[in-house]
């Protein structure tokens, strides 16, 4: 530890209401991760960074190939939590009111009047799967953009507030590129996580095929519901950070931007733009969600690095060097997090970051 971190005044300790709120968040998290493994198997990483987003408050894009329970795990996550579940299907032809909602003319039988009605589309509820949301075209996926920040869809200029908990999920499929809209830049630092969905293991795959290939109906039983996974996911932002945590999570953001000091020439040739400052407050909140996950009181480095890479990896734009080169965000993130120690501060060097914290 450097004496600049030595002298840090420690952060506030949770109160005894707060601890026993956490201990609840850890029994909820244990009951979720059974009642999704009696649907699920395998995709341990991917089921942990989602409840993660989740209780952070966040949003997350899924991305694998086809037939590995993307859609299945979600609308089997939102039976466990006991939640409005709407699940929206991306196509060519889909337009903003078809998911937003529109106004339409009613008459009142009684008096012969006519006036406008708001008739709600299905992204009011509380978790939304946006099945393949990359083969809709910018108009559409634009929609989702107030939704997701500021949780309210705004129709014929009046305010439509969305009911908390509000949670995202997008799935895009990596093949078959031909006919899709990727999503712009904008649009995806939006969403918390960027999760990868993998093949599963030899064994993963000869239990799916057992389980399935009978009749089988795994009864999920609902664990939280919407007002105590609101309650927990206020619980989450009062769990302490150290500020040579965030300074950590701090340095990895800001190490990602070509120009910026301490940045790794091997990194900075091979990045166009890199992360905001959203990737910091998203790394910090989802590392506070993932310590009282597994049981911590406050949040340390290795939470910070355990979820960097969800959070980074959709937000670092590689040039074609690194294309050619074959170097893909991920395996750029690595080298990121071998050449960032969490006992140092490069960025720090000239005192700036030090001083604002002092102040």
């Amino acid at each position: 530890m450097t004496e600049s971190q030595s002298s840090e005044p420690k952060p506030e300790a949770l109160q005894d209401a707060d601890l026993a709120a956490v201990e609840r968040l850890r029994t909820a998290y244990s009951a979720l991760r059974a009642e999704l493994g009696k649907v699920i198997v395998g995709q341990e990483e991917v089921l942990e960074q989602m409840l993660i987003a989740l209780f952070a408050g966040g949003h997350c894009i899924l991305e694998g190939v086809p037939g590995l329970a993307k859609t299945l795990m979600i609308s089997t996550l939102s039976r466990c939590l006991n939640l409005r579940f709407s699940r929206i299907q991306f196509t060519p032809d889909l337009m903003p009111s078809d998911i937003t909602g529109t106004e339409v003319i009613q008459e009142n039988k009684a008096t012969g009047e006519r006036a406008f009605r708001f008739l709600r589309g299905p992204l009011f509820a509380n978790v939304i799967l946006a099945d393949e949301i990359n083969r809709t075209p910018p108009k559409t996926q634009a929609a989702l953009l107030e939704a997701m920040q500021e949780q309210q869809v705004t129709v014929g200029g009046e305010r439509h507030a969305l009911e908390p908990p509000f949670f995202v999920l997008a799935t895009q499929n990596p093949i078959e590129q031909e006919g899709t809209y990727p999503l712009p830049e904008a649009q995806q630092d939006r969403f918390m996580f960027k999760i990868f969905v993998r093949y599963p293991s030899y064994d993963e795959e000869y239990a799916i095929a057992e389980k399935t290939t009978v009749t089988f109906d795994a009864a999920v039983e609902p664990v939280l519901s919407a007002e105590a996974i609101f309650d927990l996911q206020r619980i989450v932002r009062r769990v302490p950070a150290a500020p040579h945590v965030i300074r950590h999570a701090l340095d990895l953001a800001r190490r990602t931007r070509p120009g910026e000091p301490g940045t790794p020439a091997e990194i900075a040739r091979m990045i166009t733009w890199g992360a905001g400052p959203r990737a910091v407050q998203f790394m910090v909140l989802g590392a506070k969600a993932r310590a009282i996950l597994h049981g911590h009181h406050h949040v340390s480095t290795d939470d910070i690095r355990a979820v960097a890479h969800p959070v980074l990896r959709h937000r670092v734009l590689t040039n074609f060097s690194a294309e050619a080169e074959g170097f893909a965000p991920d395996r750029l993130i690595d080298v990121l997090l071998e050449q960032t120690s969490p006992n140092d501060s490069a960025l720090s060097q000239d005192g700036r970051v030090n001083k604002i914290l002092a102040s």
